[in-house]
């Protein structure tokens, strides 16, 4: 039985936010509920009265620096870090695993433990986890962590591996180490982005008598999709009656995409650091109060905010301050913005309890990402392009050349690349062409034409590899007559790659020209049309496919592709004639809206870094590995199990839709 004896209070329905409250030994700890980082004992640039005030309730402080000075026999003698401190409040002890893994080059890893050099005598130190507990038993703390090994999240898998084996033995010795001390202890998953680890991971650690669990290794080189994602798959394997913790996160937007994938505590130096950088959190986004526009401005960092700072100083006092380098300005920001963080999470708390996180939540998403609203910075003017430069760009597009020697194109305003990993044509053939079995239907012998849709036709790979492979079987003798209907609505990557076709070697054939110029290309027997414009409004006026190849940019620039009303049109239009359609997407929420719109989704081959791609069908196909109960279970556990702007009606009118679809009739037997 856990020691903090946890009691939920309220759950989101529409995503995987809680509120809970649980008892440490110094007082009642409600969540969600961020944590200041007070590494050395203290937080930067705030007394312990000023936490208080701004309503701080838990506070971290770090065993490695504590260990080192002032050493854990002062917390003996003195009683332990709250008398130390003057903290009346509970203190979460970090094992210094993090200090460890920031060494890669100061310190030695074994099974025993880890062996750096002290940086404040140059002595040799052992840190076993056996220490980092006795260290944490001294300090006091009202929870402590375990010793884990971190890794950077991009390393490889054995790497991985091994530093995640060495946790959970490493795990089972600090428990054995913290004997009948009443202080809590938590656990810590590890297994960076390897999904099958980190379920391994959350598996031994979870089955350990821990009073709760945190999530390591993340915010160590990842994306912020990355981060999120494996956020929503660790919590979702983490028992309900423990507090769950994601270790050194992050900003205001952070915090809030984790409290909706099922995250109770969070710590990071971000609300002192930044402002020790001038940068205020606010209610309206995030102010910069070195920049000359606050100069005269004789009002509070935030209307909203009742911290200390706001009720007693104007912005224009603070960009004094932090201008004329005085300490003074950095610490009216770090009380400002850990006020701010406080506020934040007893907001959402309130909202998960009163049943309305999820409209408070897409309000936030926008809100706390803001920057400067009010006095936006102006962007310097883009330099000409000088016309000599070889023809690498055309409108918003440019030539991507990648490490491993093949060219793609690339999206300028979004970032996104065709193909950014796998050699585009070689993809094209692997997930359309041959998981499409174009080969076999095309030498079926059927007199109907087969129709295949190209949606996205981007640089024409998809559609080339359809239109060789029709020739090399038109060589063998008669096959069905192929039409090939490409739909797009910007023709600029296409002829940029035809500019550069030295480089993309597919369009070194007469097609891709003939139909930038006619429209269309015939030849005896194949039929290759183009359809440019808006696809949504397009597509009800076209011969209905056998088969469709979905390979649009991704939601990020292409939304409306994307969307549950484009799938829901799609699949009514197609009715009772059997179609396939192959994309490259994976993800849980594309999959959903695939479901919910009335297609049979199924996973389809994996490729690059992606362990499989999905296959929608208007009919059920026993000759597809249709998802099953693993993926209805993730789906269940995702915060992204709706799509993103549907009301709270059409969210669960959503979410039934998915429940109730014949693919998982088995699931309910």
């Amino acid at each position: 039985m856990s020691r903090l004896n946890l009691k939920i209070d309220g759950r989101d329905p529409l995503s995987k936010a809680r509120a809970t409250t649980f008892h440490t030994l110094h007082g009642k700890v409600e969540t969600p509920i961020f944590m200041p980082v007070g590494t050395q004992a203290t937080v930067k640039g705030m007394r312990p009265e000023d936490l208080q005030a701004a309503g701080s309730k838990v506070l971290l402080a770090n065993t490695y620096h504590l260990r080192l000075r002032p050493g854990k026999e002062v917390f003996r003698q003195l009683g332990g870090i709250h008398k130390f401190m003057n903290w009346n409040h509970s203190v979460l002890t970090d094992s210094g695993g993090f200090q460890i893994f920031s060494l890669p080059n100061s310190r030695v890893m074994t099974e025993e433990g880890a062996r750096f050099k002290s940086y404040v005598d140059g002595k040799s130190i052992l840190l076993t986890p056996e220490e980092s507990i006795d260290t944490q038993k001294a300090i006091g703390s009202d929870i402590m962590m375990v010793l884990d090994q971190c890794v950077p999240s991009t390393s490889d898998r054995k790497t991985v591996k091994d530093a995640m084996d060495l946790t959970h033995r490493w795990a089972k010795r600090s428990l054995d180490a913290r004997g009948d001390s009443p202080q809590s202890m938590f656990g810590i998953i590890q297994g960076a982005c390897d999904e099958q680890l980190r379920q391994e991971s959350a598996k031994v650690i979870c089955d350990m008598p821990f009073d709760g669990f945190a999530i390591g290794g993340l915010a160590v080189g990842e994306s912020k999709k990355e981060r999120e994602d494996f956020t929503e798959l660790t919590a979702s394997y983490m028992p309900d009656d423990r507090p769950r913790y994601l270790m050194g996160v992050g900003t205001p937007i952070d915090l809030l995409e984790a409290v909706y994938r099922g995250v109770d505590m969070f710590d990071c130096i971000i609300p002192t650091a930044y402002a020790q950088q001038s940068f205020a959190f606010t209610s309206k986004g995030q102010l910069r109060l070195e920049r000359q526009v606050y100069k005269f401005q004789d009002e509070p960092l935030d209307d909203n905010c009742a911290c200390y700072s706001c009720k007693n100083y104007s912005r224009a006092y603070i960009h004094h301050l932090m201008k004329t380098k005085e300490s003074l300005g950095a610490q009216l920001l770090s009380i400002h913005n850990v006020a701010f963080y406080h506020q934040l999470m007893a907001q959402i708390r309130s909202h998960i309890i009163a049943g309305s996180f999820s409209s408070f939540y897409r309000e936030q998403q926008d809100i706390l990402q803001r920057k400067d609203q009010e006095h936006p910075t102006v962007p310097p003017k883009a330099k000409r392009r000088k016309s000599q430069k070889q023809h690498f760009d055309l409108g918003q597009y440019k030539v991507h050349l990648s490490e491993s020697g093949f060219a793609s194109i690339k999206d300028q305003s979004s970032g996104e690349i065709m193909h950014s990993v796998n050699e585009p044509d070689l993809e094209a053939q692997r997930l359309y062409t041959e998981q499409s079995d174009l080969k076999t239907l095309l030498m079926n012998g059927e007199d109907k034409p087969l129709v295949l849709w190209d949606v996205g036709l981007g640089a024409a790979h998809n559609a080339m590899a359809a239109i060789r492979l029709w020739e090399k079987c038109k060589e063998k003798g008669d096959i069905r007559h192929l039409k090939i209907i490409s739909f797009e609505n910007d023709l600029d990557s296409l002829k940029l790659a035809l500019k550069n076709n030295h480089l993309f070697k597919h369009l070194r054939h007469g097609a891709p020209h003939k139909l930038l110029k006619n429209g269309e290309w015939l030849a005896d027997g194949c039929h290759w049309q183009l359809v440019f414009g808006d696809f949504a409004s397009s597509f009800e006026a076209c011969d209905r496919p056998d088969i469709v190849f979905y390979d649009p940019f991704s939601s990020k620039t292409n939304q409306t592709l994307w969307s549950l009303d484009i799938f829901k049109k799609l699949n009514e239009f197609f009715a009772e004639t059997p179609c396939e359609l192959f994309t490259y997407s994976a993800s849980t929420e594309v999959r959903a809206k695939l479901l919910a719109a009335g297609f049979y989704v199924a996973k389809g081959l994996g490729t690059g870094p992606k362990s499989d791609t999905s296959i929608a069908m208007n009919l059920m196909s026993l000759n597809r590995p249709l998802l099953g109960e693993d993926w209805y279970s993730r789906w269940q556990r995702s915060h992204k199990q709706v799509p993103e702007g549907l009301d709270d009606e059409s969210s669960l009118a959503f979410i039934a839709k998915v429940k109730k679809h014949p693919q998982f009739a088995n699931i309910f037997l």
